[in-house]
């Protein structure tokens, strides 16, 4: 994903000469690499057959969805044609979903 979107960081900032990057996965969602955290998140205490593991999964995607909020209204309010992709990209993590 990082091929797709160069301009992924740590910190929500859109920079100077960033575009809206529409192909590749965020062609069928807005946010594949949280996806695949998400993913990340609940796949690794089943691997290890941790059931106490899931309680901090569950703690942390109430989190990625707050950030994922707020990083759409700041692409939203500071990204052109942030808000064109949004109307032609529906589905935020999961497609057919949310």
């Amino acid at each position: 994903m990082l091929r797709e979107n160069t301009f992924a960081a740590s910190t929500i900032t859109v920079e100077a000469g960033q575009r809206v990057i529409s192909t590749g996965p965020y062609a069928h969602m807005r946010h594949p690499m949280y996806a695949g955290a998400a993913l990340l998140i609940f796949a690794m205490p089943i691997a290890l057959g941790s059931f106490w593991g899931m309680l901090p999964a569950a703690f942390a995607i109430p989190v990625l969805i707050a950030r994922i909020l707020d990083e759409e209204r700041t692409l939203s309010a500071e990204l052109l044609g942030y808000d064109d992709y949004c109307r032609a990209v529906p589905y935020r993590l999961v497609p057919l979903v949310w």
